[in-house]
This record gives structure tokens, sequence and C-alpha cells, in this order.
């Protein structure tokens, strides 16, 4: 099989792990590389938290250490949501893999050459090492043929009543990346917040005895808590949307539109400002916004791929 070429940005949380996960388990899909970012946590409990992760699961994928803050602002942590190590307490043994030398925007440009335009970008966390790298390499806009991102959101907020947070964080990267030419996947709140596991069946998710679903159920032991106490029906799997949507994108709807993000405002900075339901539009339709998801169908492949281990 002629596999998608994939690079992989995260901020390595809760939901970002349950992404890997999925994502290893994809069988259209080739990671040929991860990258981290500062963002739910620090830099080096991300950089250390994917791989760890990626021993567990016995991928070989390359790890590279991205940015440890935004462009232009201080960094804004979300260990309150993940943990102080960003993995929900969860503990994991340490990786024994040769360290990367490249920068993560260094390497994503090469694992771009090398795919001659066919390599997808899923990014999950804030859109720093993104936004370095095609302002260091002004080719890579050519060479990328889609981004799928978790961030932003068509309507309201997670962390203000207009920002989501992982454009919130370092939303002048976010404008960066839908002002690159690539084509955009947006999968925002608006998505994002449907696709959750009940209590019941995050315990049948990670009802086996093996080392991958006894990490999943340490590590969202406290996030269920955490969305049940927001008022949420159960375990919100943000991070898993975009990975889902590189191979069963039938199971959720959108709709294209222009998206740019505020950087200057002073109660709306990191809004993702979108032409969906306006009578102005912008001069072109550059992203993907999706709006819902078939949570059946995302339950059972989550739930399969996590048992397939």
């Amino acid at each position: 099989m002629n596999r998608i070429p994939v690079w992989f940005d995260t901020d390595m949380g809760v939901d970002d792990a349950a992404a890997l996960l999925v994502l290893n388990r994809l069988e259209t899909v080739e990671v040929v590389g991860i990258s981290a970012v500062a963002g739910n946590v620090e830099l080096f409990h991300t950089y250390d938290n994917v791989r760890k992760v990626c021993r567990l699961i016995g991928s070989a994928a390359p790890v590279f250490r991205g940015a440890d803050r935004p462009l232009f602002k201080e960094l804004e942590i979300a260990a309150y949501v993940h943990g102080a190590d960003g993995l929900g307490g969860a503990v994991l043994p340490p990786s024994d893999a040769p360290e990367q030398p490249l920068a993560a925007w260094d390497a994503l440009y090469q694992a771009a050459r090398a795919a001659e335009g066919r390599l997808e970008i899923v990014a999950v966390g804030p859109l720093t090492n993104l936004a370095i790298a095609f302002g260091k390499y002004p080719k890579l806009k050519d060479l990328v043929k889609r981004i799928l991102i978790m961030g932003g959101a068509a309507q309201g907020g997670n962390v203000t009543p207009s920002a989501e947070f992982n454009i919130y964080v370092d939303p002048h990267a976010a404008q960066m990346v839908f002002k690159s030419g690539v084509p955009v996947v947006m999968c925002g709140l608006d998505v994002t917040e449907k696709a959750y596991l009940t209590r019941a069946e995050v315990e049948e998710t990670g009802g086996r005895d093996t080392p991958v679903c006894r990490f999943f159920r340490d590590s969202t032991r406290e996030l269920v808590k955490y969305h049940e106490d927001w008022g949420n029906p159960g375990l919100v799997l943000h991070d898993v949307c975009p990975v889902l949507f590189l191979e069963h994108p039938e199971i959720f709807r959108g709709q294209e539109a222009g998206v740019y993000v505020e950087t200057r405002g002073t109660i709306t900075t990191g809004k993702t400002v979108t032409d969906l339901w306006s009578d102005k539009e912008f001069p072109e339709k550059n992203a993907f916004v999706v709006l819902d998801v078939d949570r059946p169908a995302f339950v059972r492949l989550v739930r399969d791929a996590i048992l397939a281990y």
C-alpha cells in the first residue's frame, strides 16, 4: 500500500496521547516524523511525553524538539487540565531511542521535500513549529498537501469567550498557517466537543489488561472528571478528530470557509474569524471547517484502535 506520509506536531497532553495511539493504528498512514511544541505543558515535558508514548506503542517515528515558547507572547500552559507532567499522572518508562539533532522545523522541511508534495501535517497544539518552518523555508508551502489542525472555533472558545486554547497560546503562528497557502482542515471546538466518550465507554475502551489500555485508563482518569465537572457528558478527545479525519472523513461534516486569526484584539485575541455565516465573505476559502461528527462511529474507531494493541 502506498501510505500517506504524515507529520504529527503535538504539545503532548492526555488527548494528544490518545490521538497518537489512534494515529499509529491507521492502515493508510505512515508517520514520518513527530515534533513536540510547548503548549499543554512545557517543552521538556511534551518532548519526553512523545518519546515515552512512542516507546509504549512501538513507534519508530523520529521525534524532534520544537519551540519552547510562542512567537511573540509569553507561554500559557494547561497543567490544570493535563496534570503537571501533561499525561494526567500516568507513569511510563523513559525512551531509550537516540535523540534527533535537528530542530523540528528543519526536520519537517526535509520530510516535506522527501515526500514530494504528498506530506500531510496533523497539528494538535499551538502552531509555533509550523509557523517557524514556513518562515524559514518559503518553498515549504508548495511541498505540503494539507494541514489538519485541532484548534479554533467558529463559535465561542474555551480559554476566553472567543478563543480556543491552541490558537490563543500562539495566535500569530496560527495566522501564519492560515495565510500560508496550504489548505487547512480546522477541527475546532464546534466538532471536538461532540467527540467524546462517556465514562462507560472510556472504561470499555481501556478494558483490557494491556500496557496501552492501562495507560489510556490511567492518563484519562482525572480528565474524565474535569470534563464532567465542566458539564460535558464525558471525556472529550479533541485531538483525535483531525487524526480520524485523515482516514475517515465520511464520519465528519463541515463547510469550506475563509478563516483568519485575530492577533491584536484586547478581548478577541486568538479568535478564529470565519465567514461561514456572514453576509460579507473573505476573498478566498482557505479552510474546511469541521462542524459535526458521527459520535457512535467516532467511539467505535477509537475503541477498536486502542483495543487492537
